[in-house]
């Protein structure tokens, strides 16, 4: 282990978050105080947070702690909501700047802090990427860590390379941060994207925490959430599509016979139910295909066209100041 204190970015996205912002950033600040004391991290670390188009006051409260303790608030504010996934990426783009690795969290504080410490000591043990991962999922709803299991298991399944129980909550040396702007991709799913860097990586558990904030990842964004991680990432899908085609072909050959040797043996062949039953099956299996065919194409279209995944029209630079509570 390197004998040193690290410079520390906690990277914050934010959406609508002035219910809770104050509050939580005054934890992370004590936080980090508490670290430095301990010389862990060094005491210019920091808070960035990304302000994702949020609709409330949540930027003038970025603004308000950053002219109160410039040295430990810095925060970026995005030209236009482009979700949690960009927000995140656009602040941990920026930390690189400021900080020797960076840790992503979300604002809530419902993944456990007192983790931290030891995120920092697998940085400075050698590890690039240090991710944390739930040991259990007891405080969730039961649909909610039925469906969060299986969507690992699915992306599993997929081919998708990922982290079990593992959202984002995870830290980034800047040599992984440089990495991860290598890739370009318009459709974001960095839980996908982040074990493909490779370089030294560790693990931390931690037990979450509970909430009776709503969330801002209800299970339709989940699931598409999911759908991105699978079309992102894996071509198994399209495969399965080749393979249902060549069942569907074995089963028309089939049919086929039957048909054949009805008409020449005198039997009776079945009416029209039959036939409806048939052609309803074969033409829902065409059109999921061309569904999930078009998928794949709609995100070829998006990402030929190069936009840019996020535009940042407002910075607030950390700057030398008291970083004492």
């Amino acid at each position: 282990m390197q004998n040193r204190a690290a410079v520390i970015a906690l990277v914050v996205p934010c959406y609508n978050e002035s219910a809770i912002l104050e509050e939580s950033a005054r934890t992370l600040s004590a936080k980090l105080d508490e670290m430095a004391a301990s010389a862990l991290v060094d005491a210019s670390s920091m808070i960035l947070m990304a302000n994702d188009g949020s609709t409330d006051n949540t930027w003038e409260i970025i603004s308000r702690l950053h002219d109160e303790q410039p040295g430990r608030f810095s925060g970026i504010r995005l030209a236009a909501n482009r979700g949690h996934q960009a927000a995140l990426l656009a602040g941990l783009m920026e930390s690189r700047k400021h900080a020797e690795a960076s840790i992503s969290l979300d604002a809530d504080l419902q993944d456990d802090i007192n983790v931290l410490p030891q995120f920092v000591t697998e940085y400075l043990s050698g590890h690039d990427i240090v991710y944390g991962v739930r040991s259990d999922r007891s405080s969730d709803t039961f649909l909610k860590r039925t469906t969060a299991q299986g969507f690992y298991r699915l992306l599993g399944w997929m081919g998708v390379k990922t982290i079990y129980n593992h959202a984002d909550f995870r830290l980034m040396s800047r040599r992984a941060l440089d990495a991860l702007s290598e890739y370009r991709e318009v459709n974001l799913y960095l839980r996908g994207l982040v074990p493909l860097i490779g370089f030294g990586q560790a693990i931390v558990t931690y037990s979450r925490k509970p909430t009776s904030r709503p969330t801002h990842y209800p299970l339709t964004k989940m699931l598409l959430l999911a759908w991105d991680g699978i079309t992102s990432f894996s071509v198994r899908p399209i495969r399965i599509i080749t393979l249902a085609g060549l069942v569907a072909l074995a089963v028309c050959i089939a049919m086929l016979l039957y048909v054949l040797y009805s008409k020449f043996f005198g039997y009776t062949v079945a009416g029209w139910t039959s036939l409806t039953v048939v052609i309803l099956l074969f033409s829902g299996i065409q059109l999921v295909s061309i569904g999930i065919i078009g998928e794949y194409i709609a995100k070829t279209y998006m990402e030929v066209k190069q936009r840019p995944r996020y535009l940042i029209s407002e910075r607030l630079e950390p700057c030398s100041g008291d970083n004492s509570k």
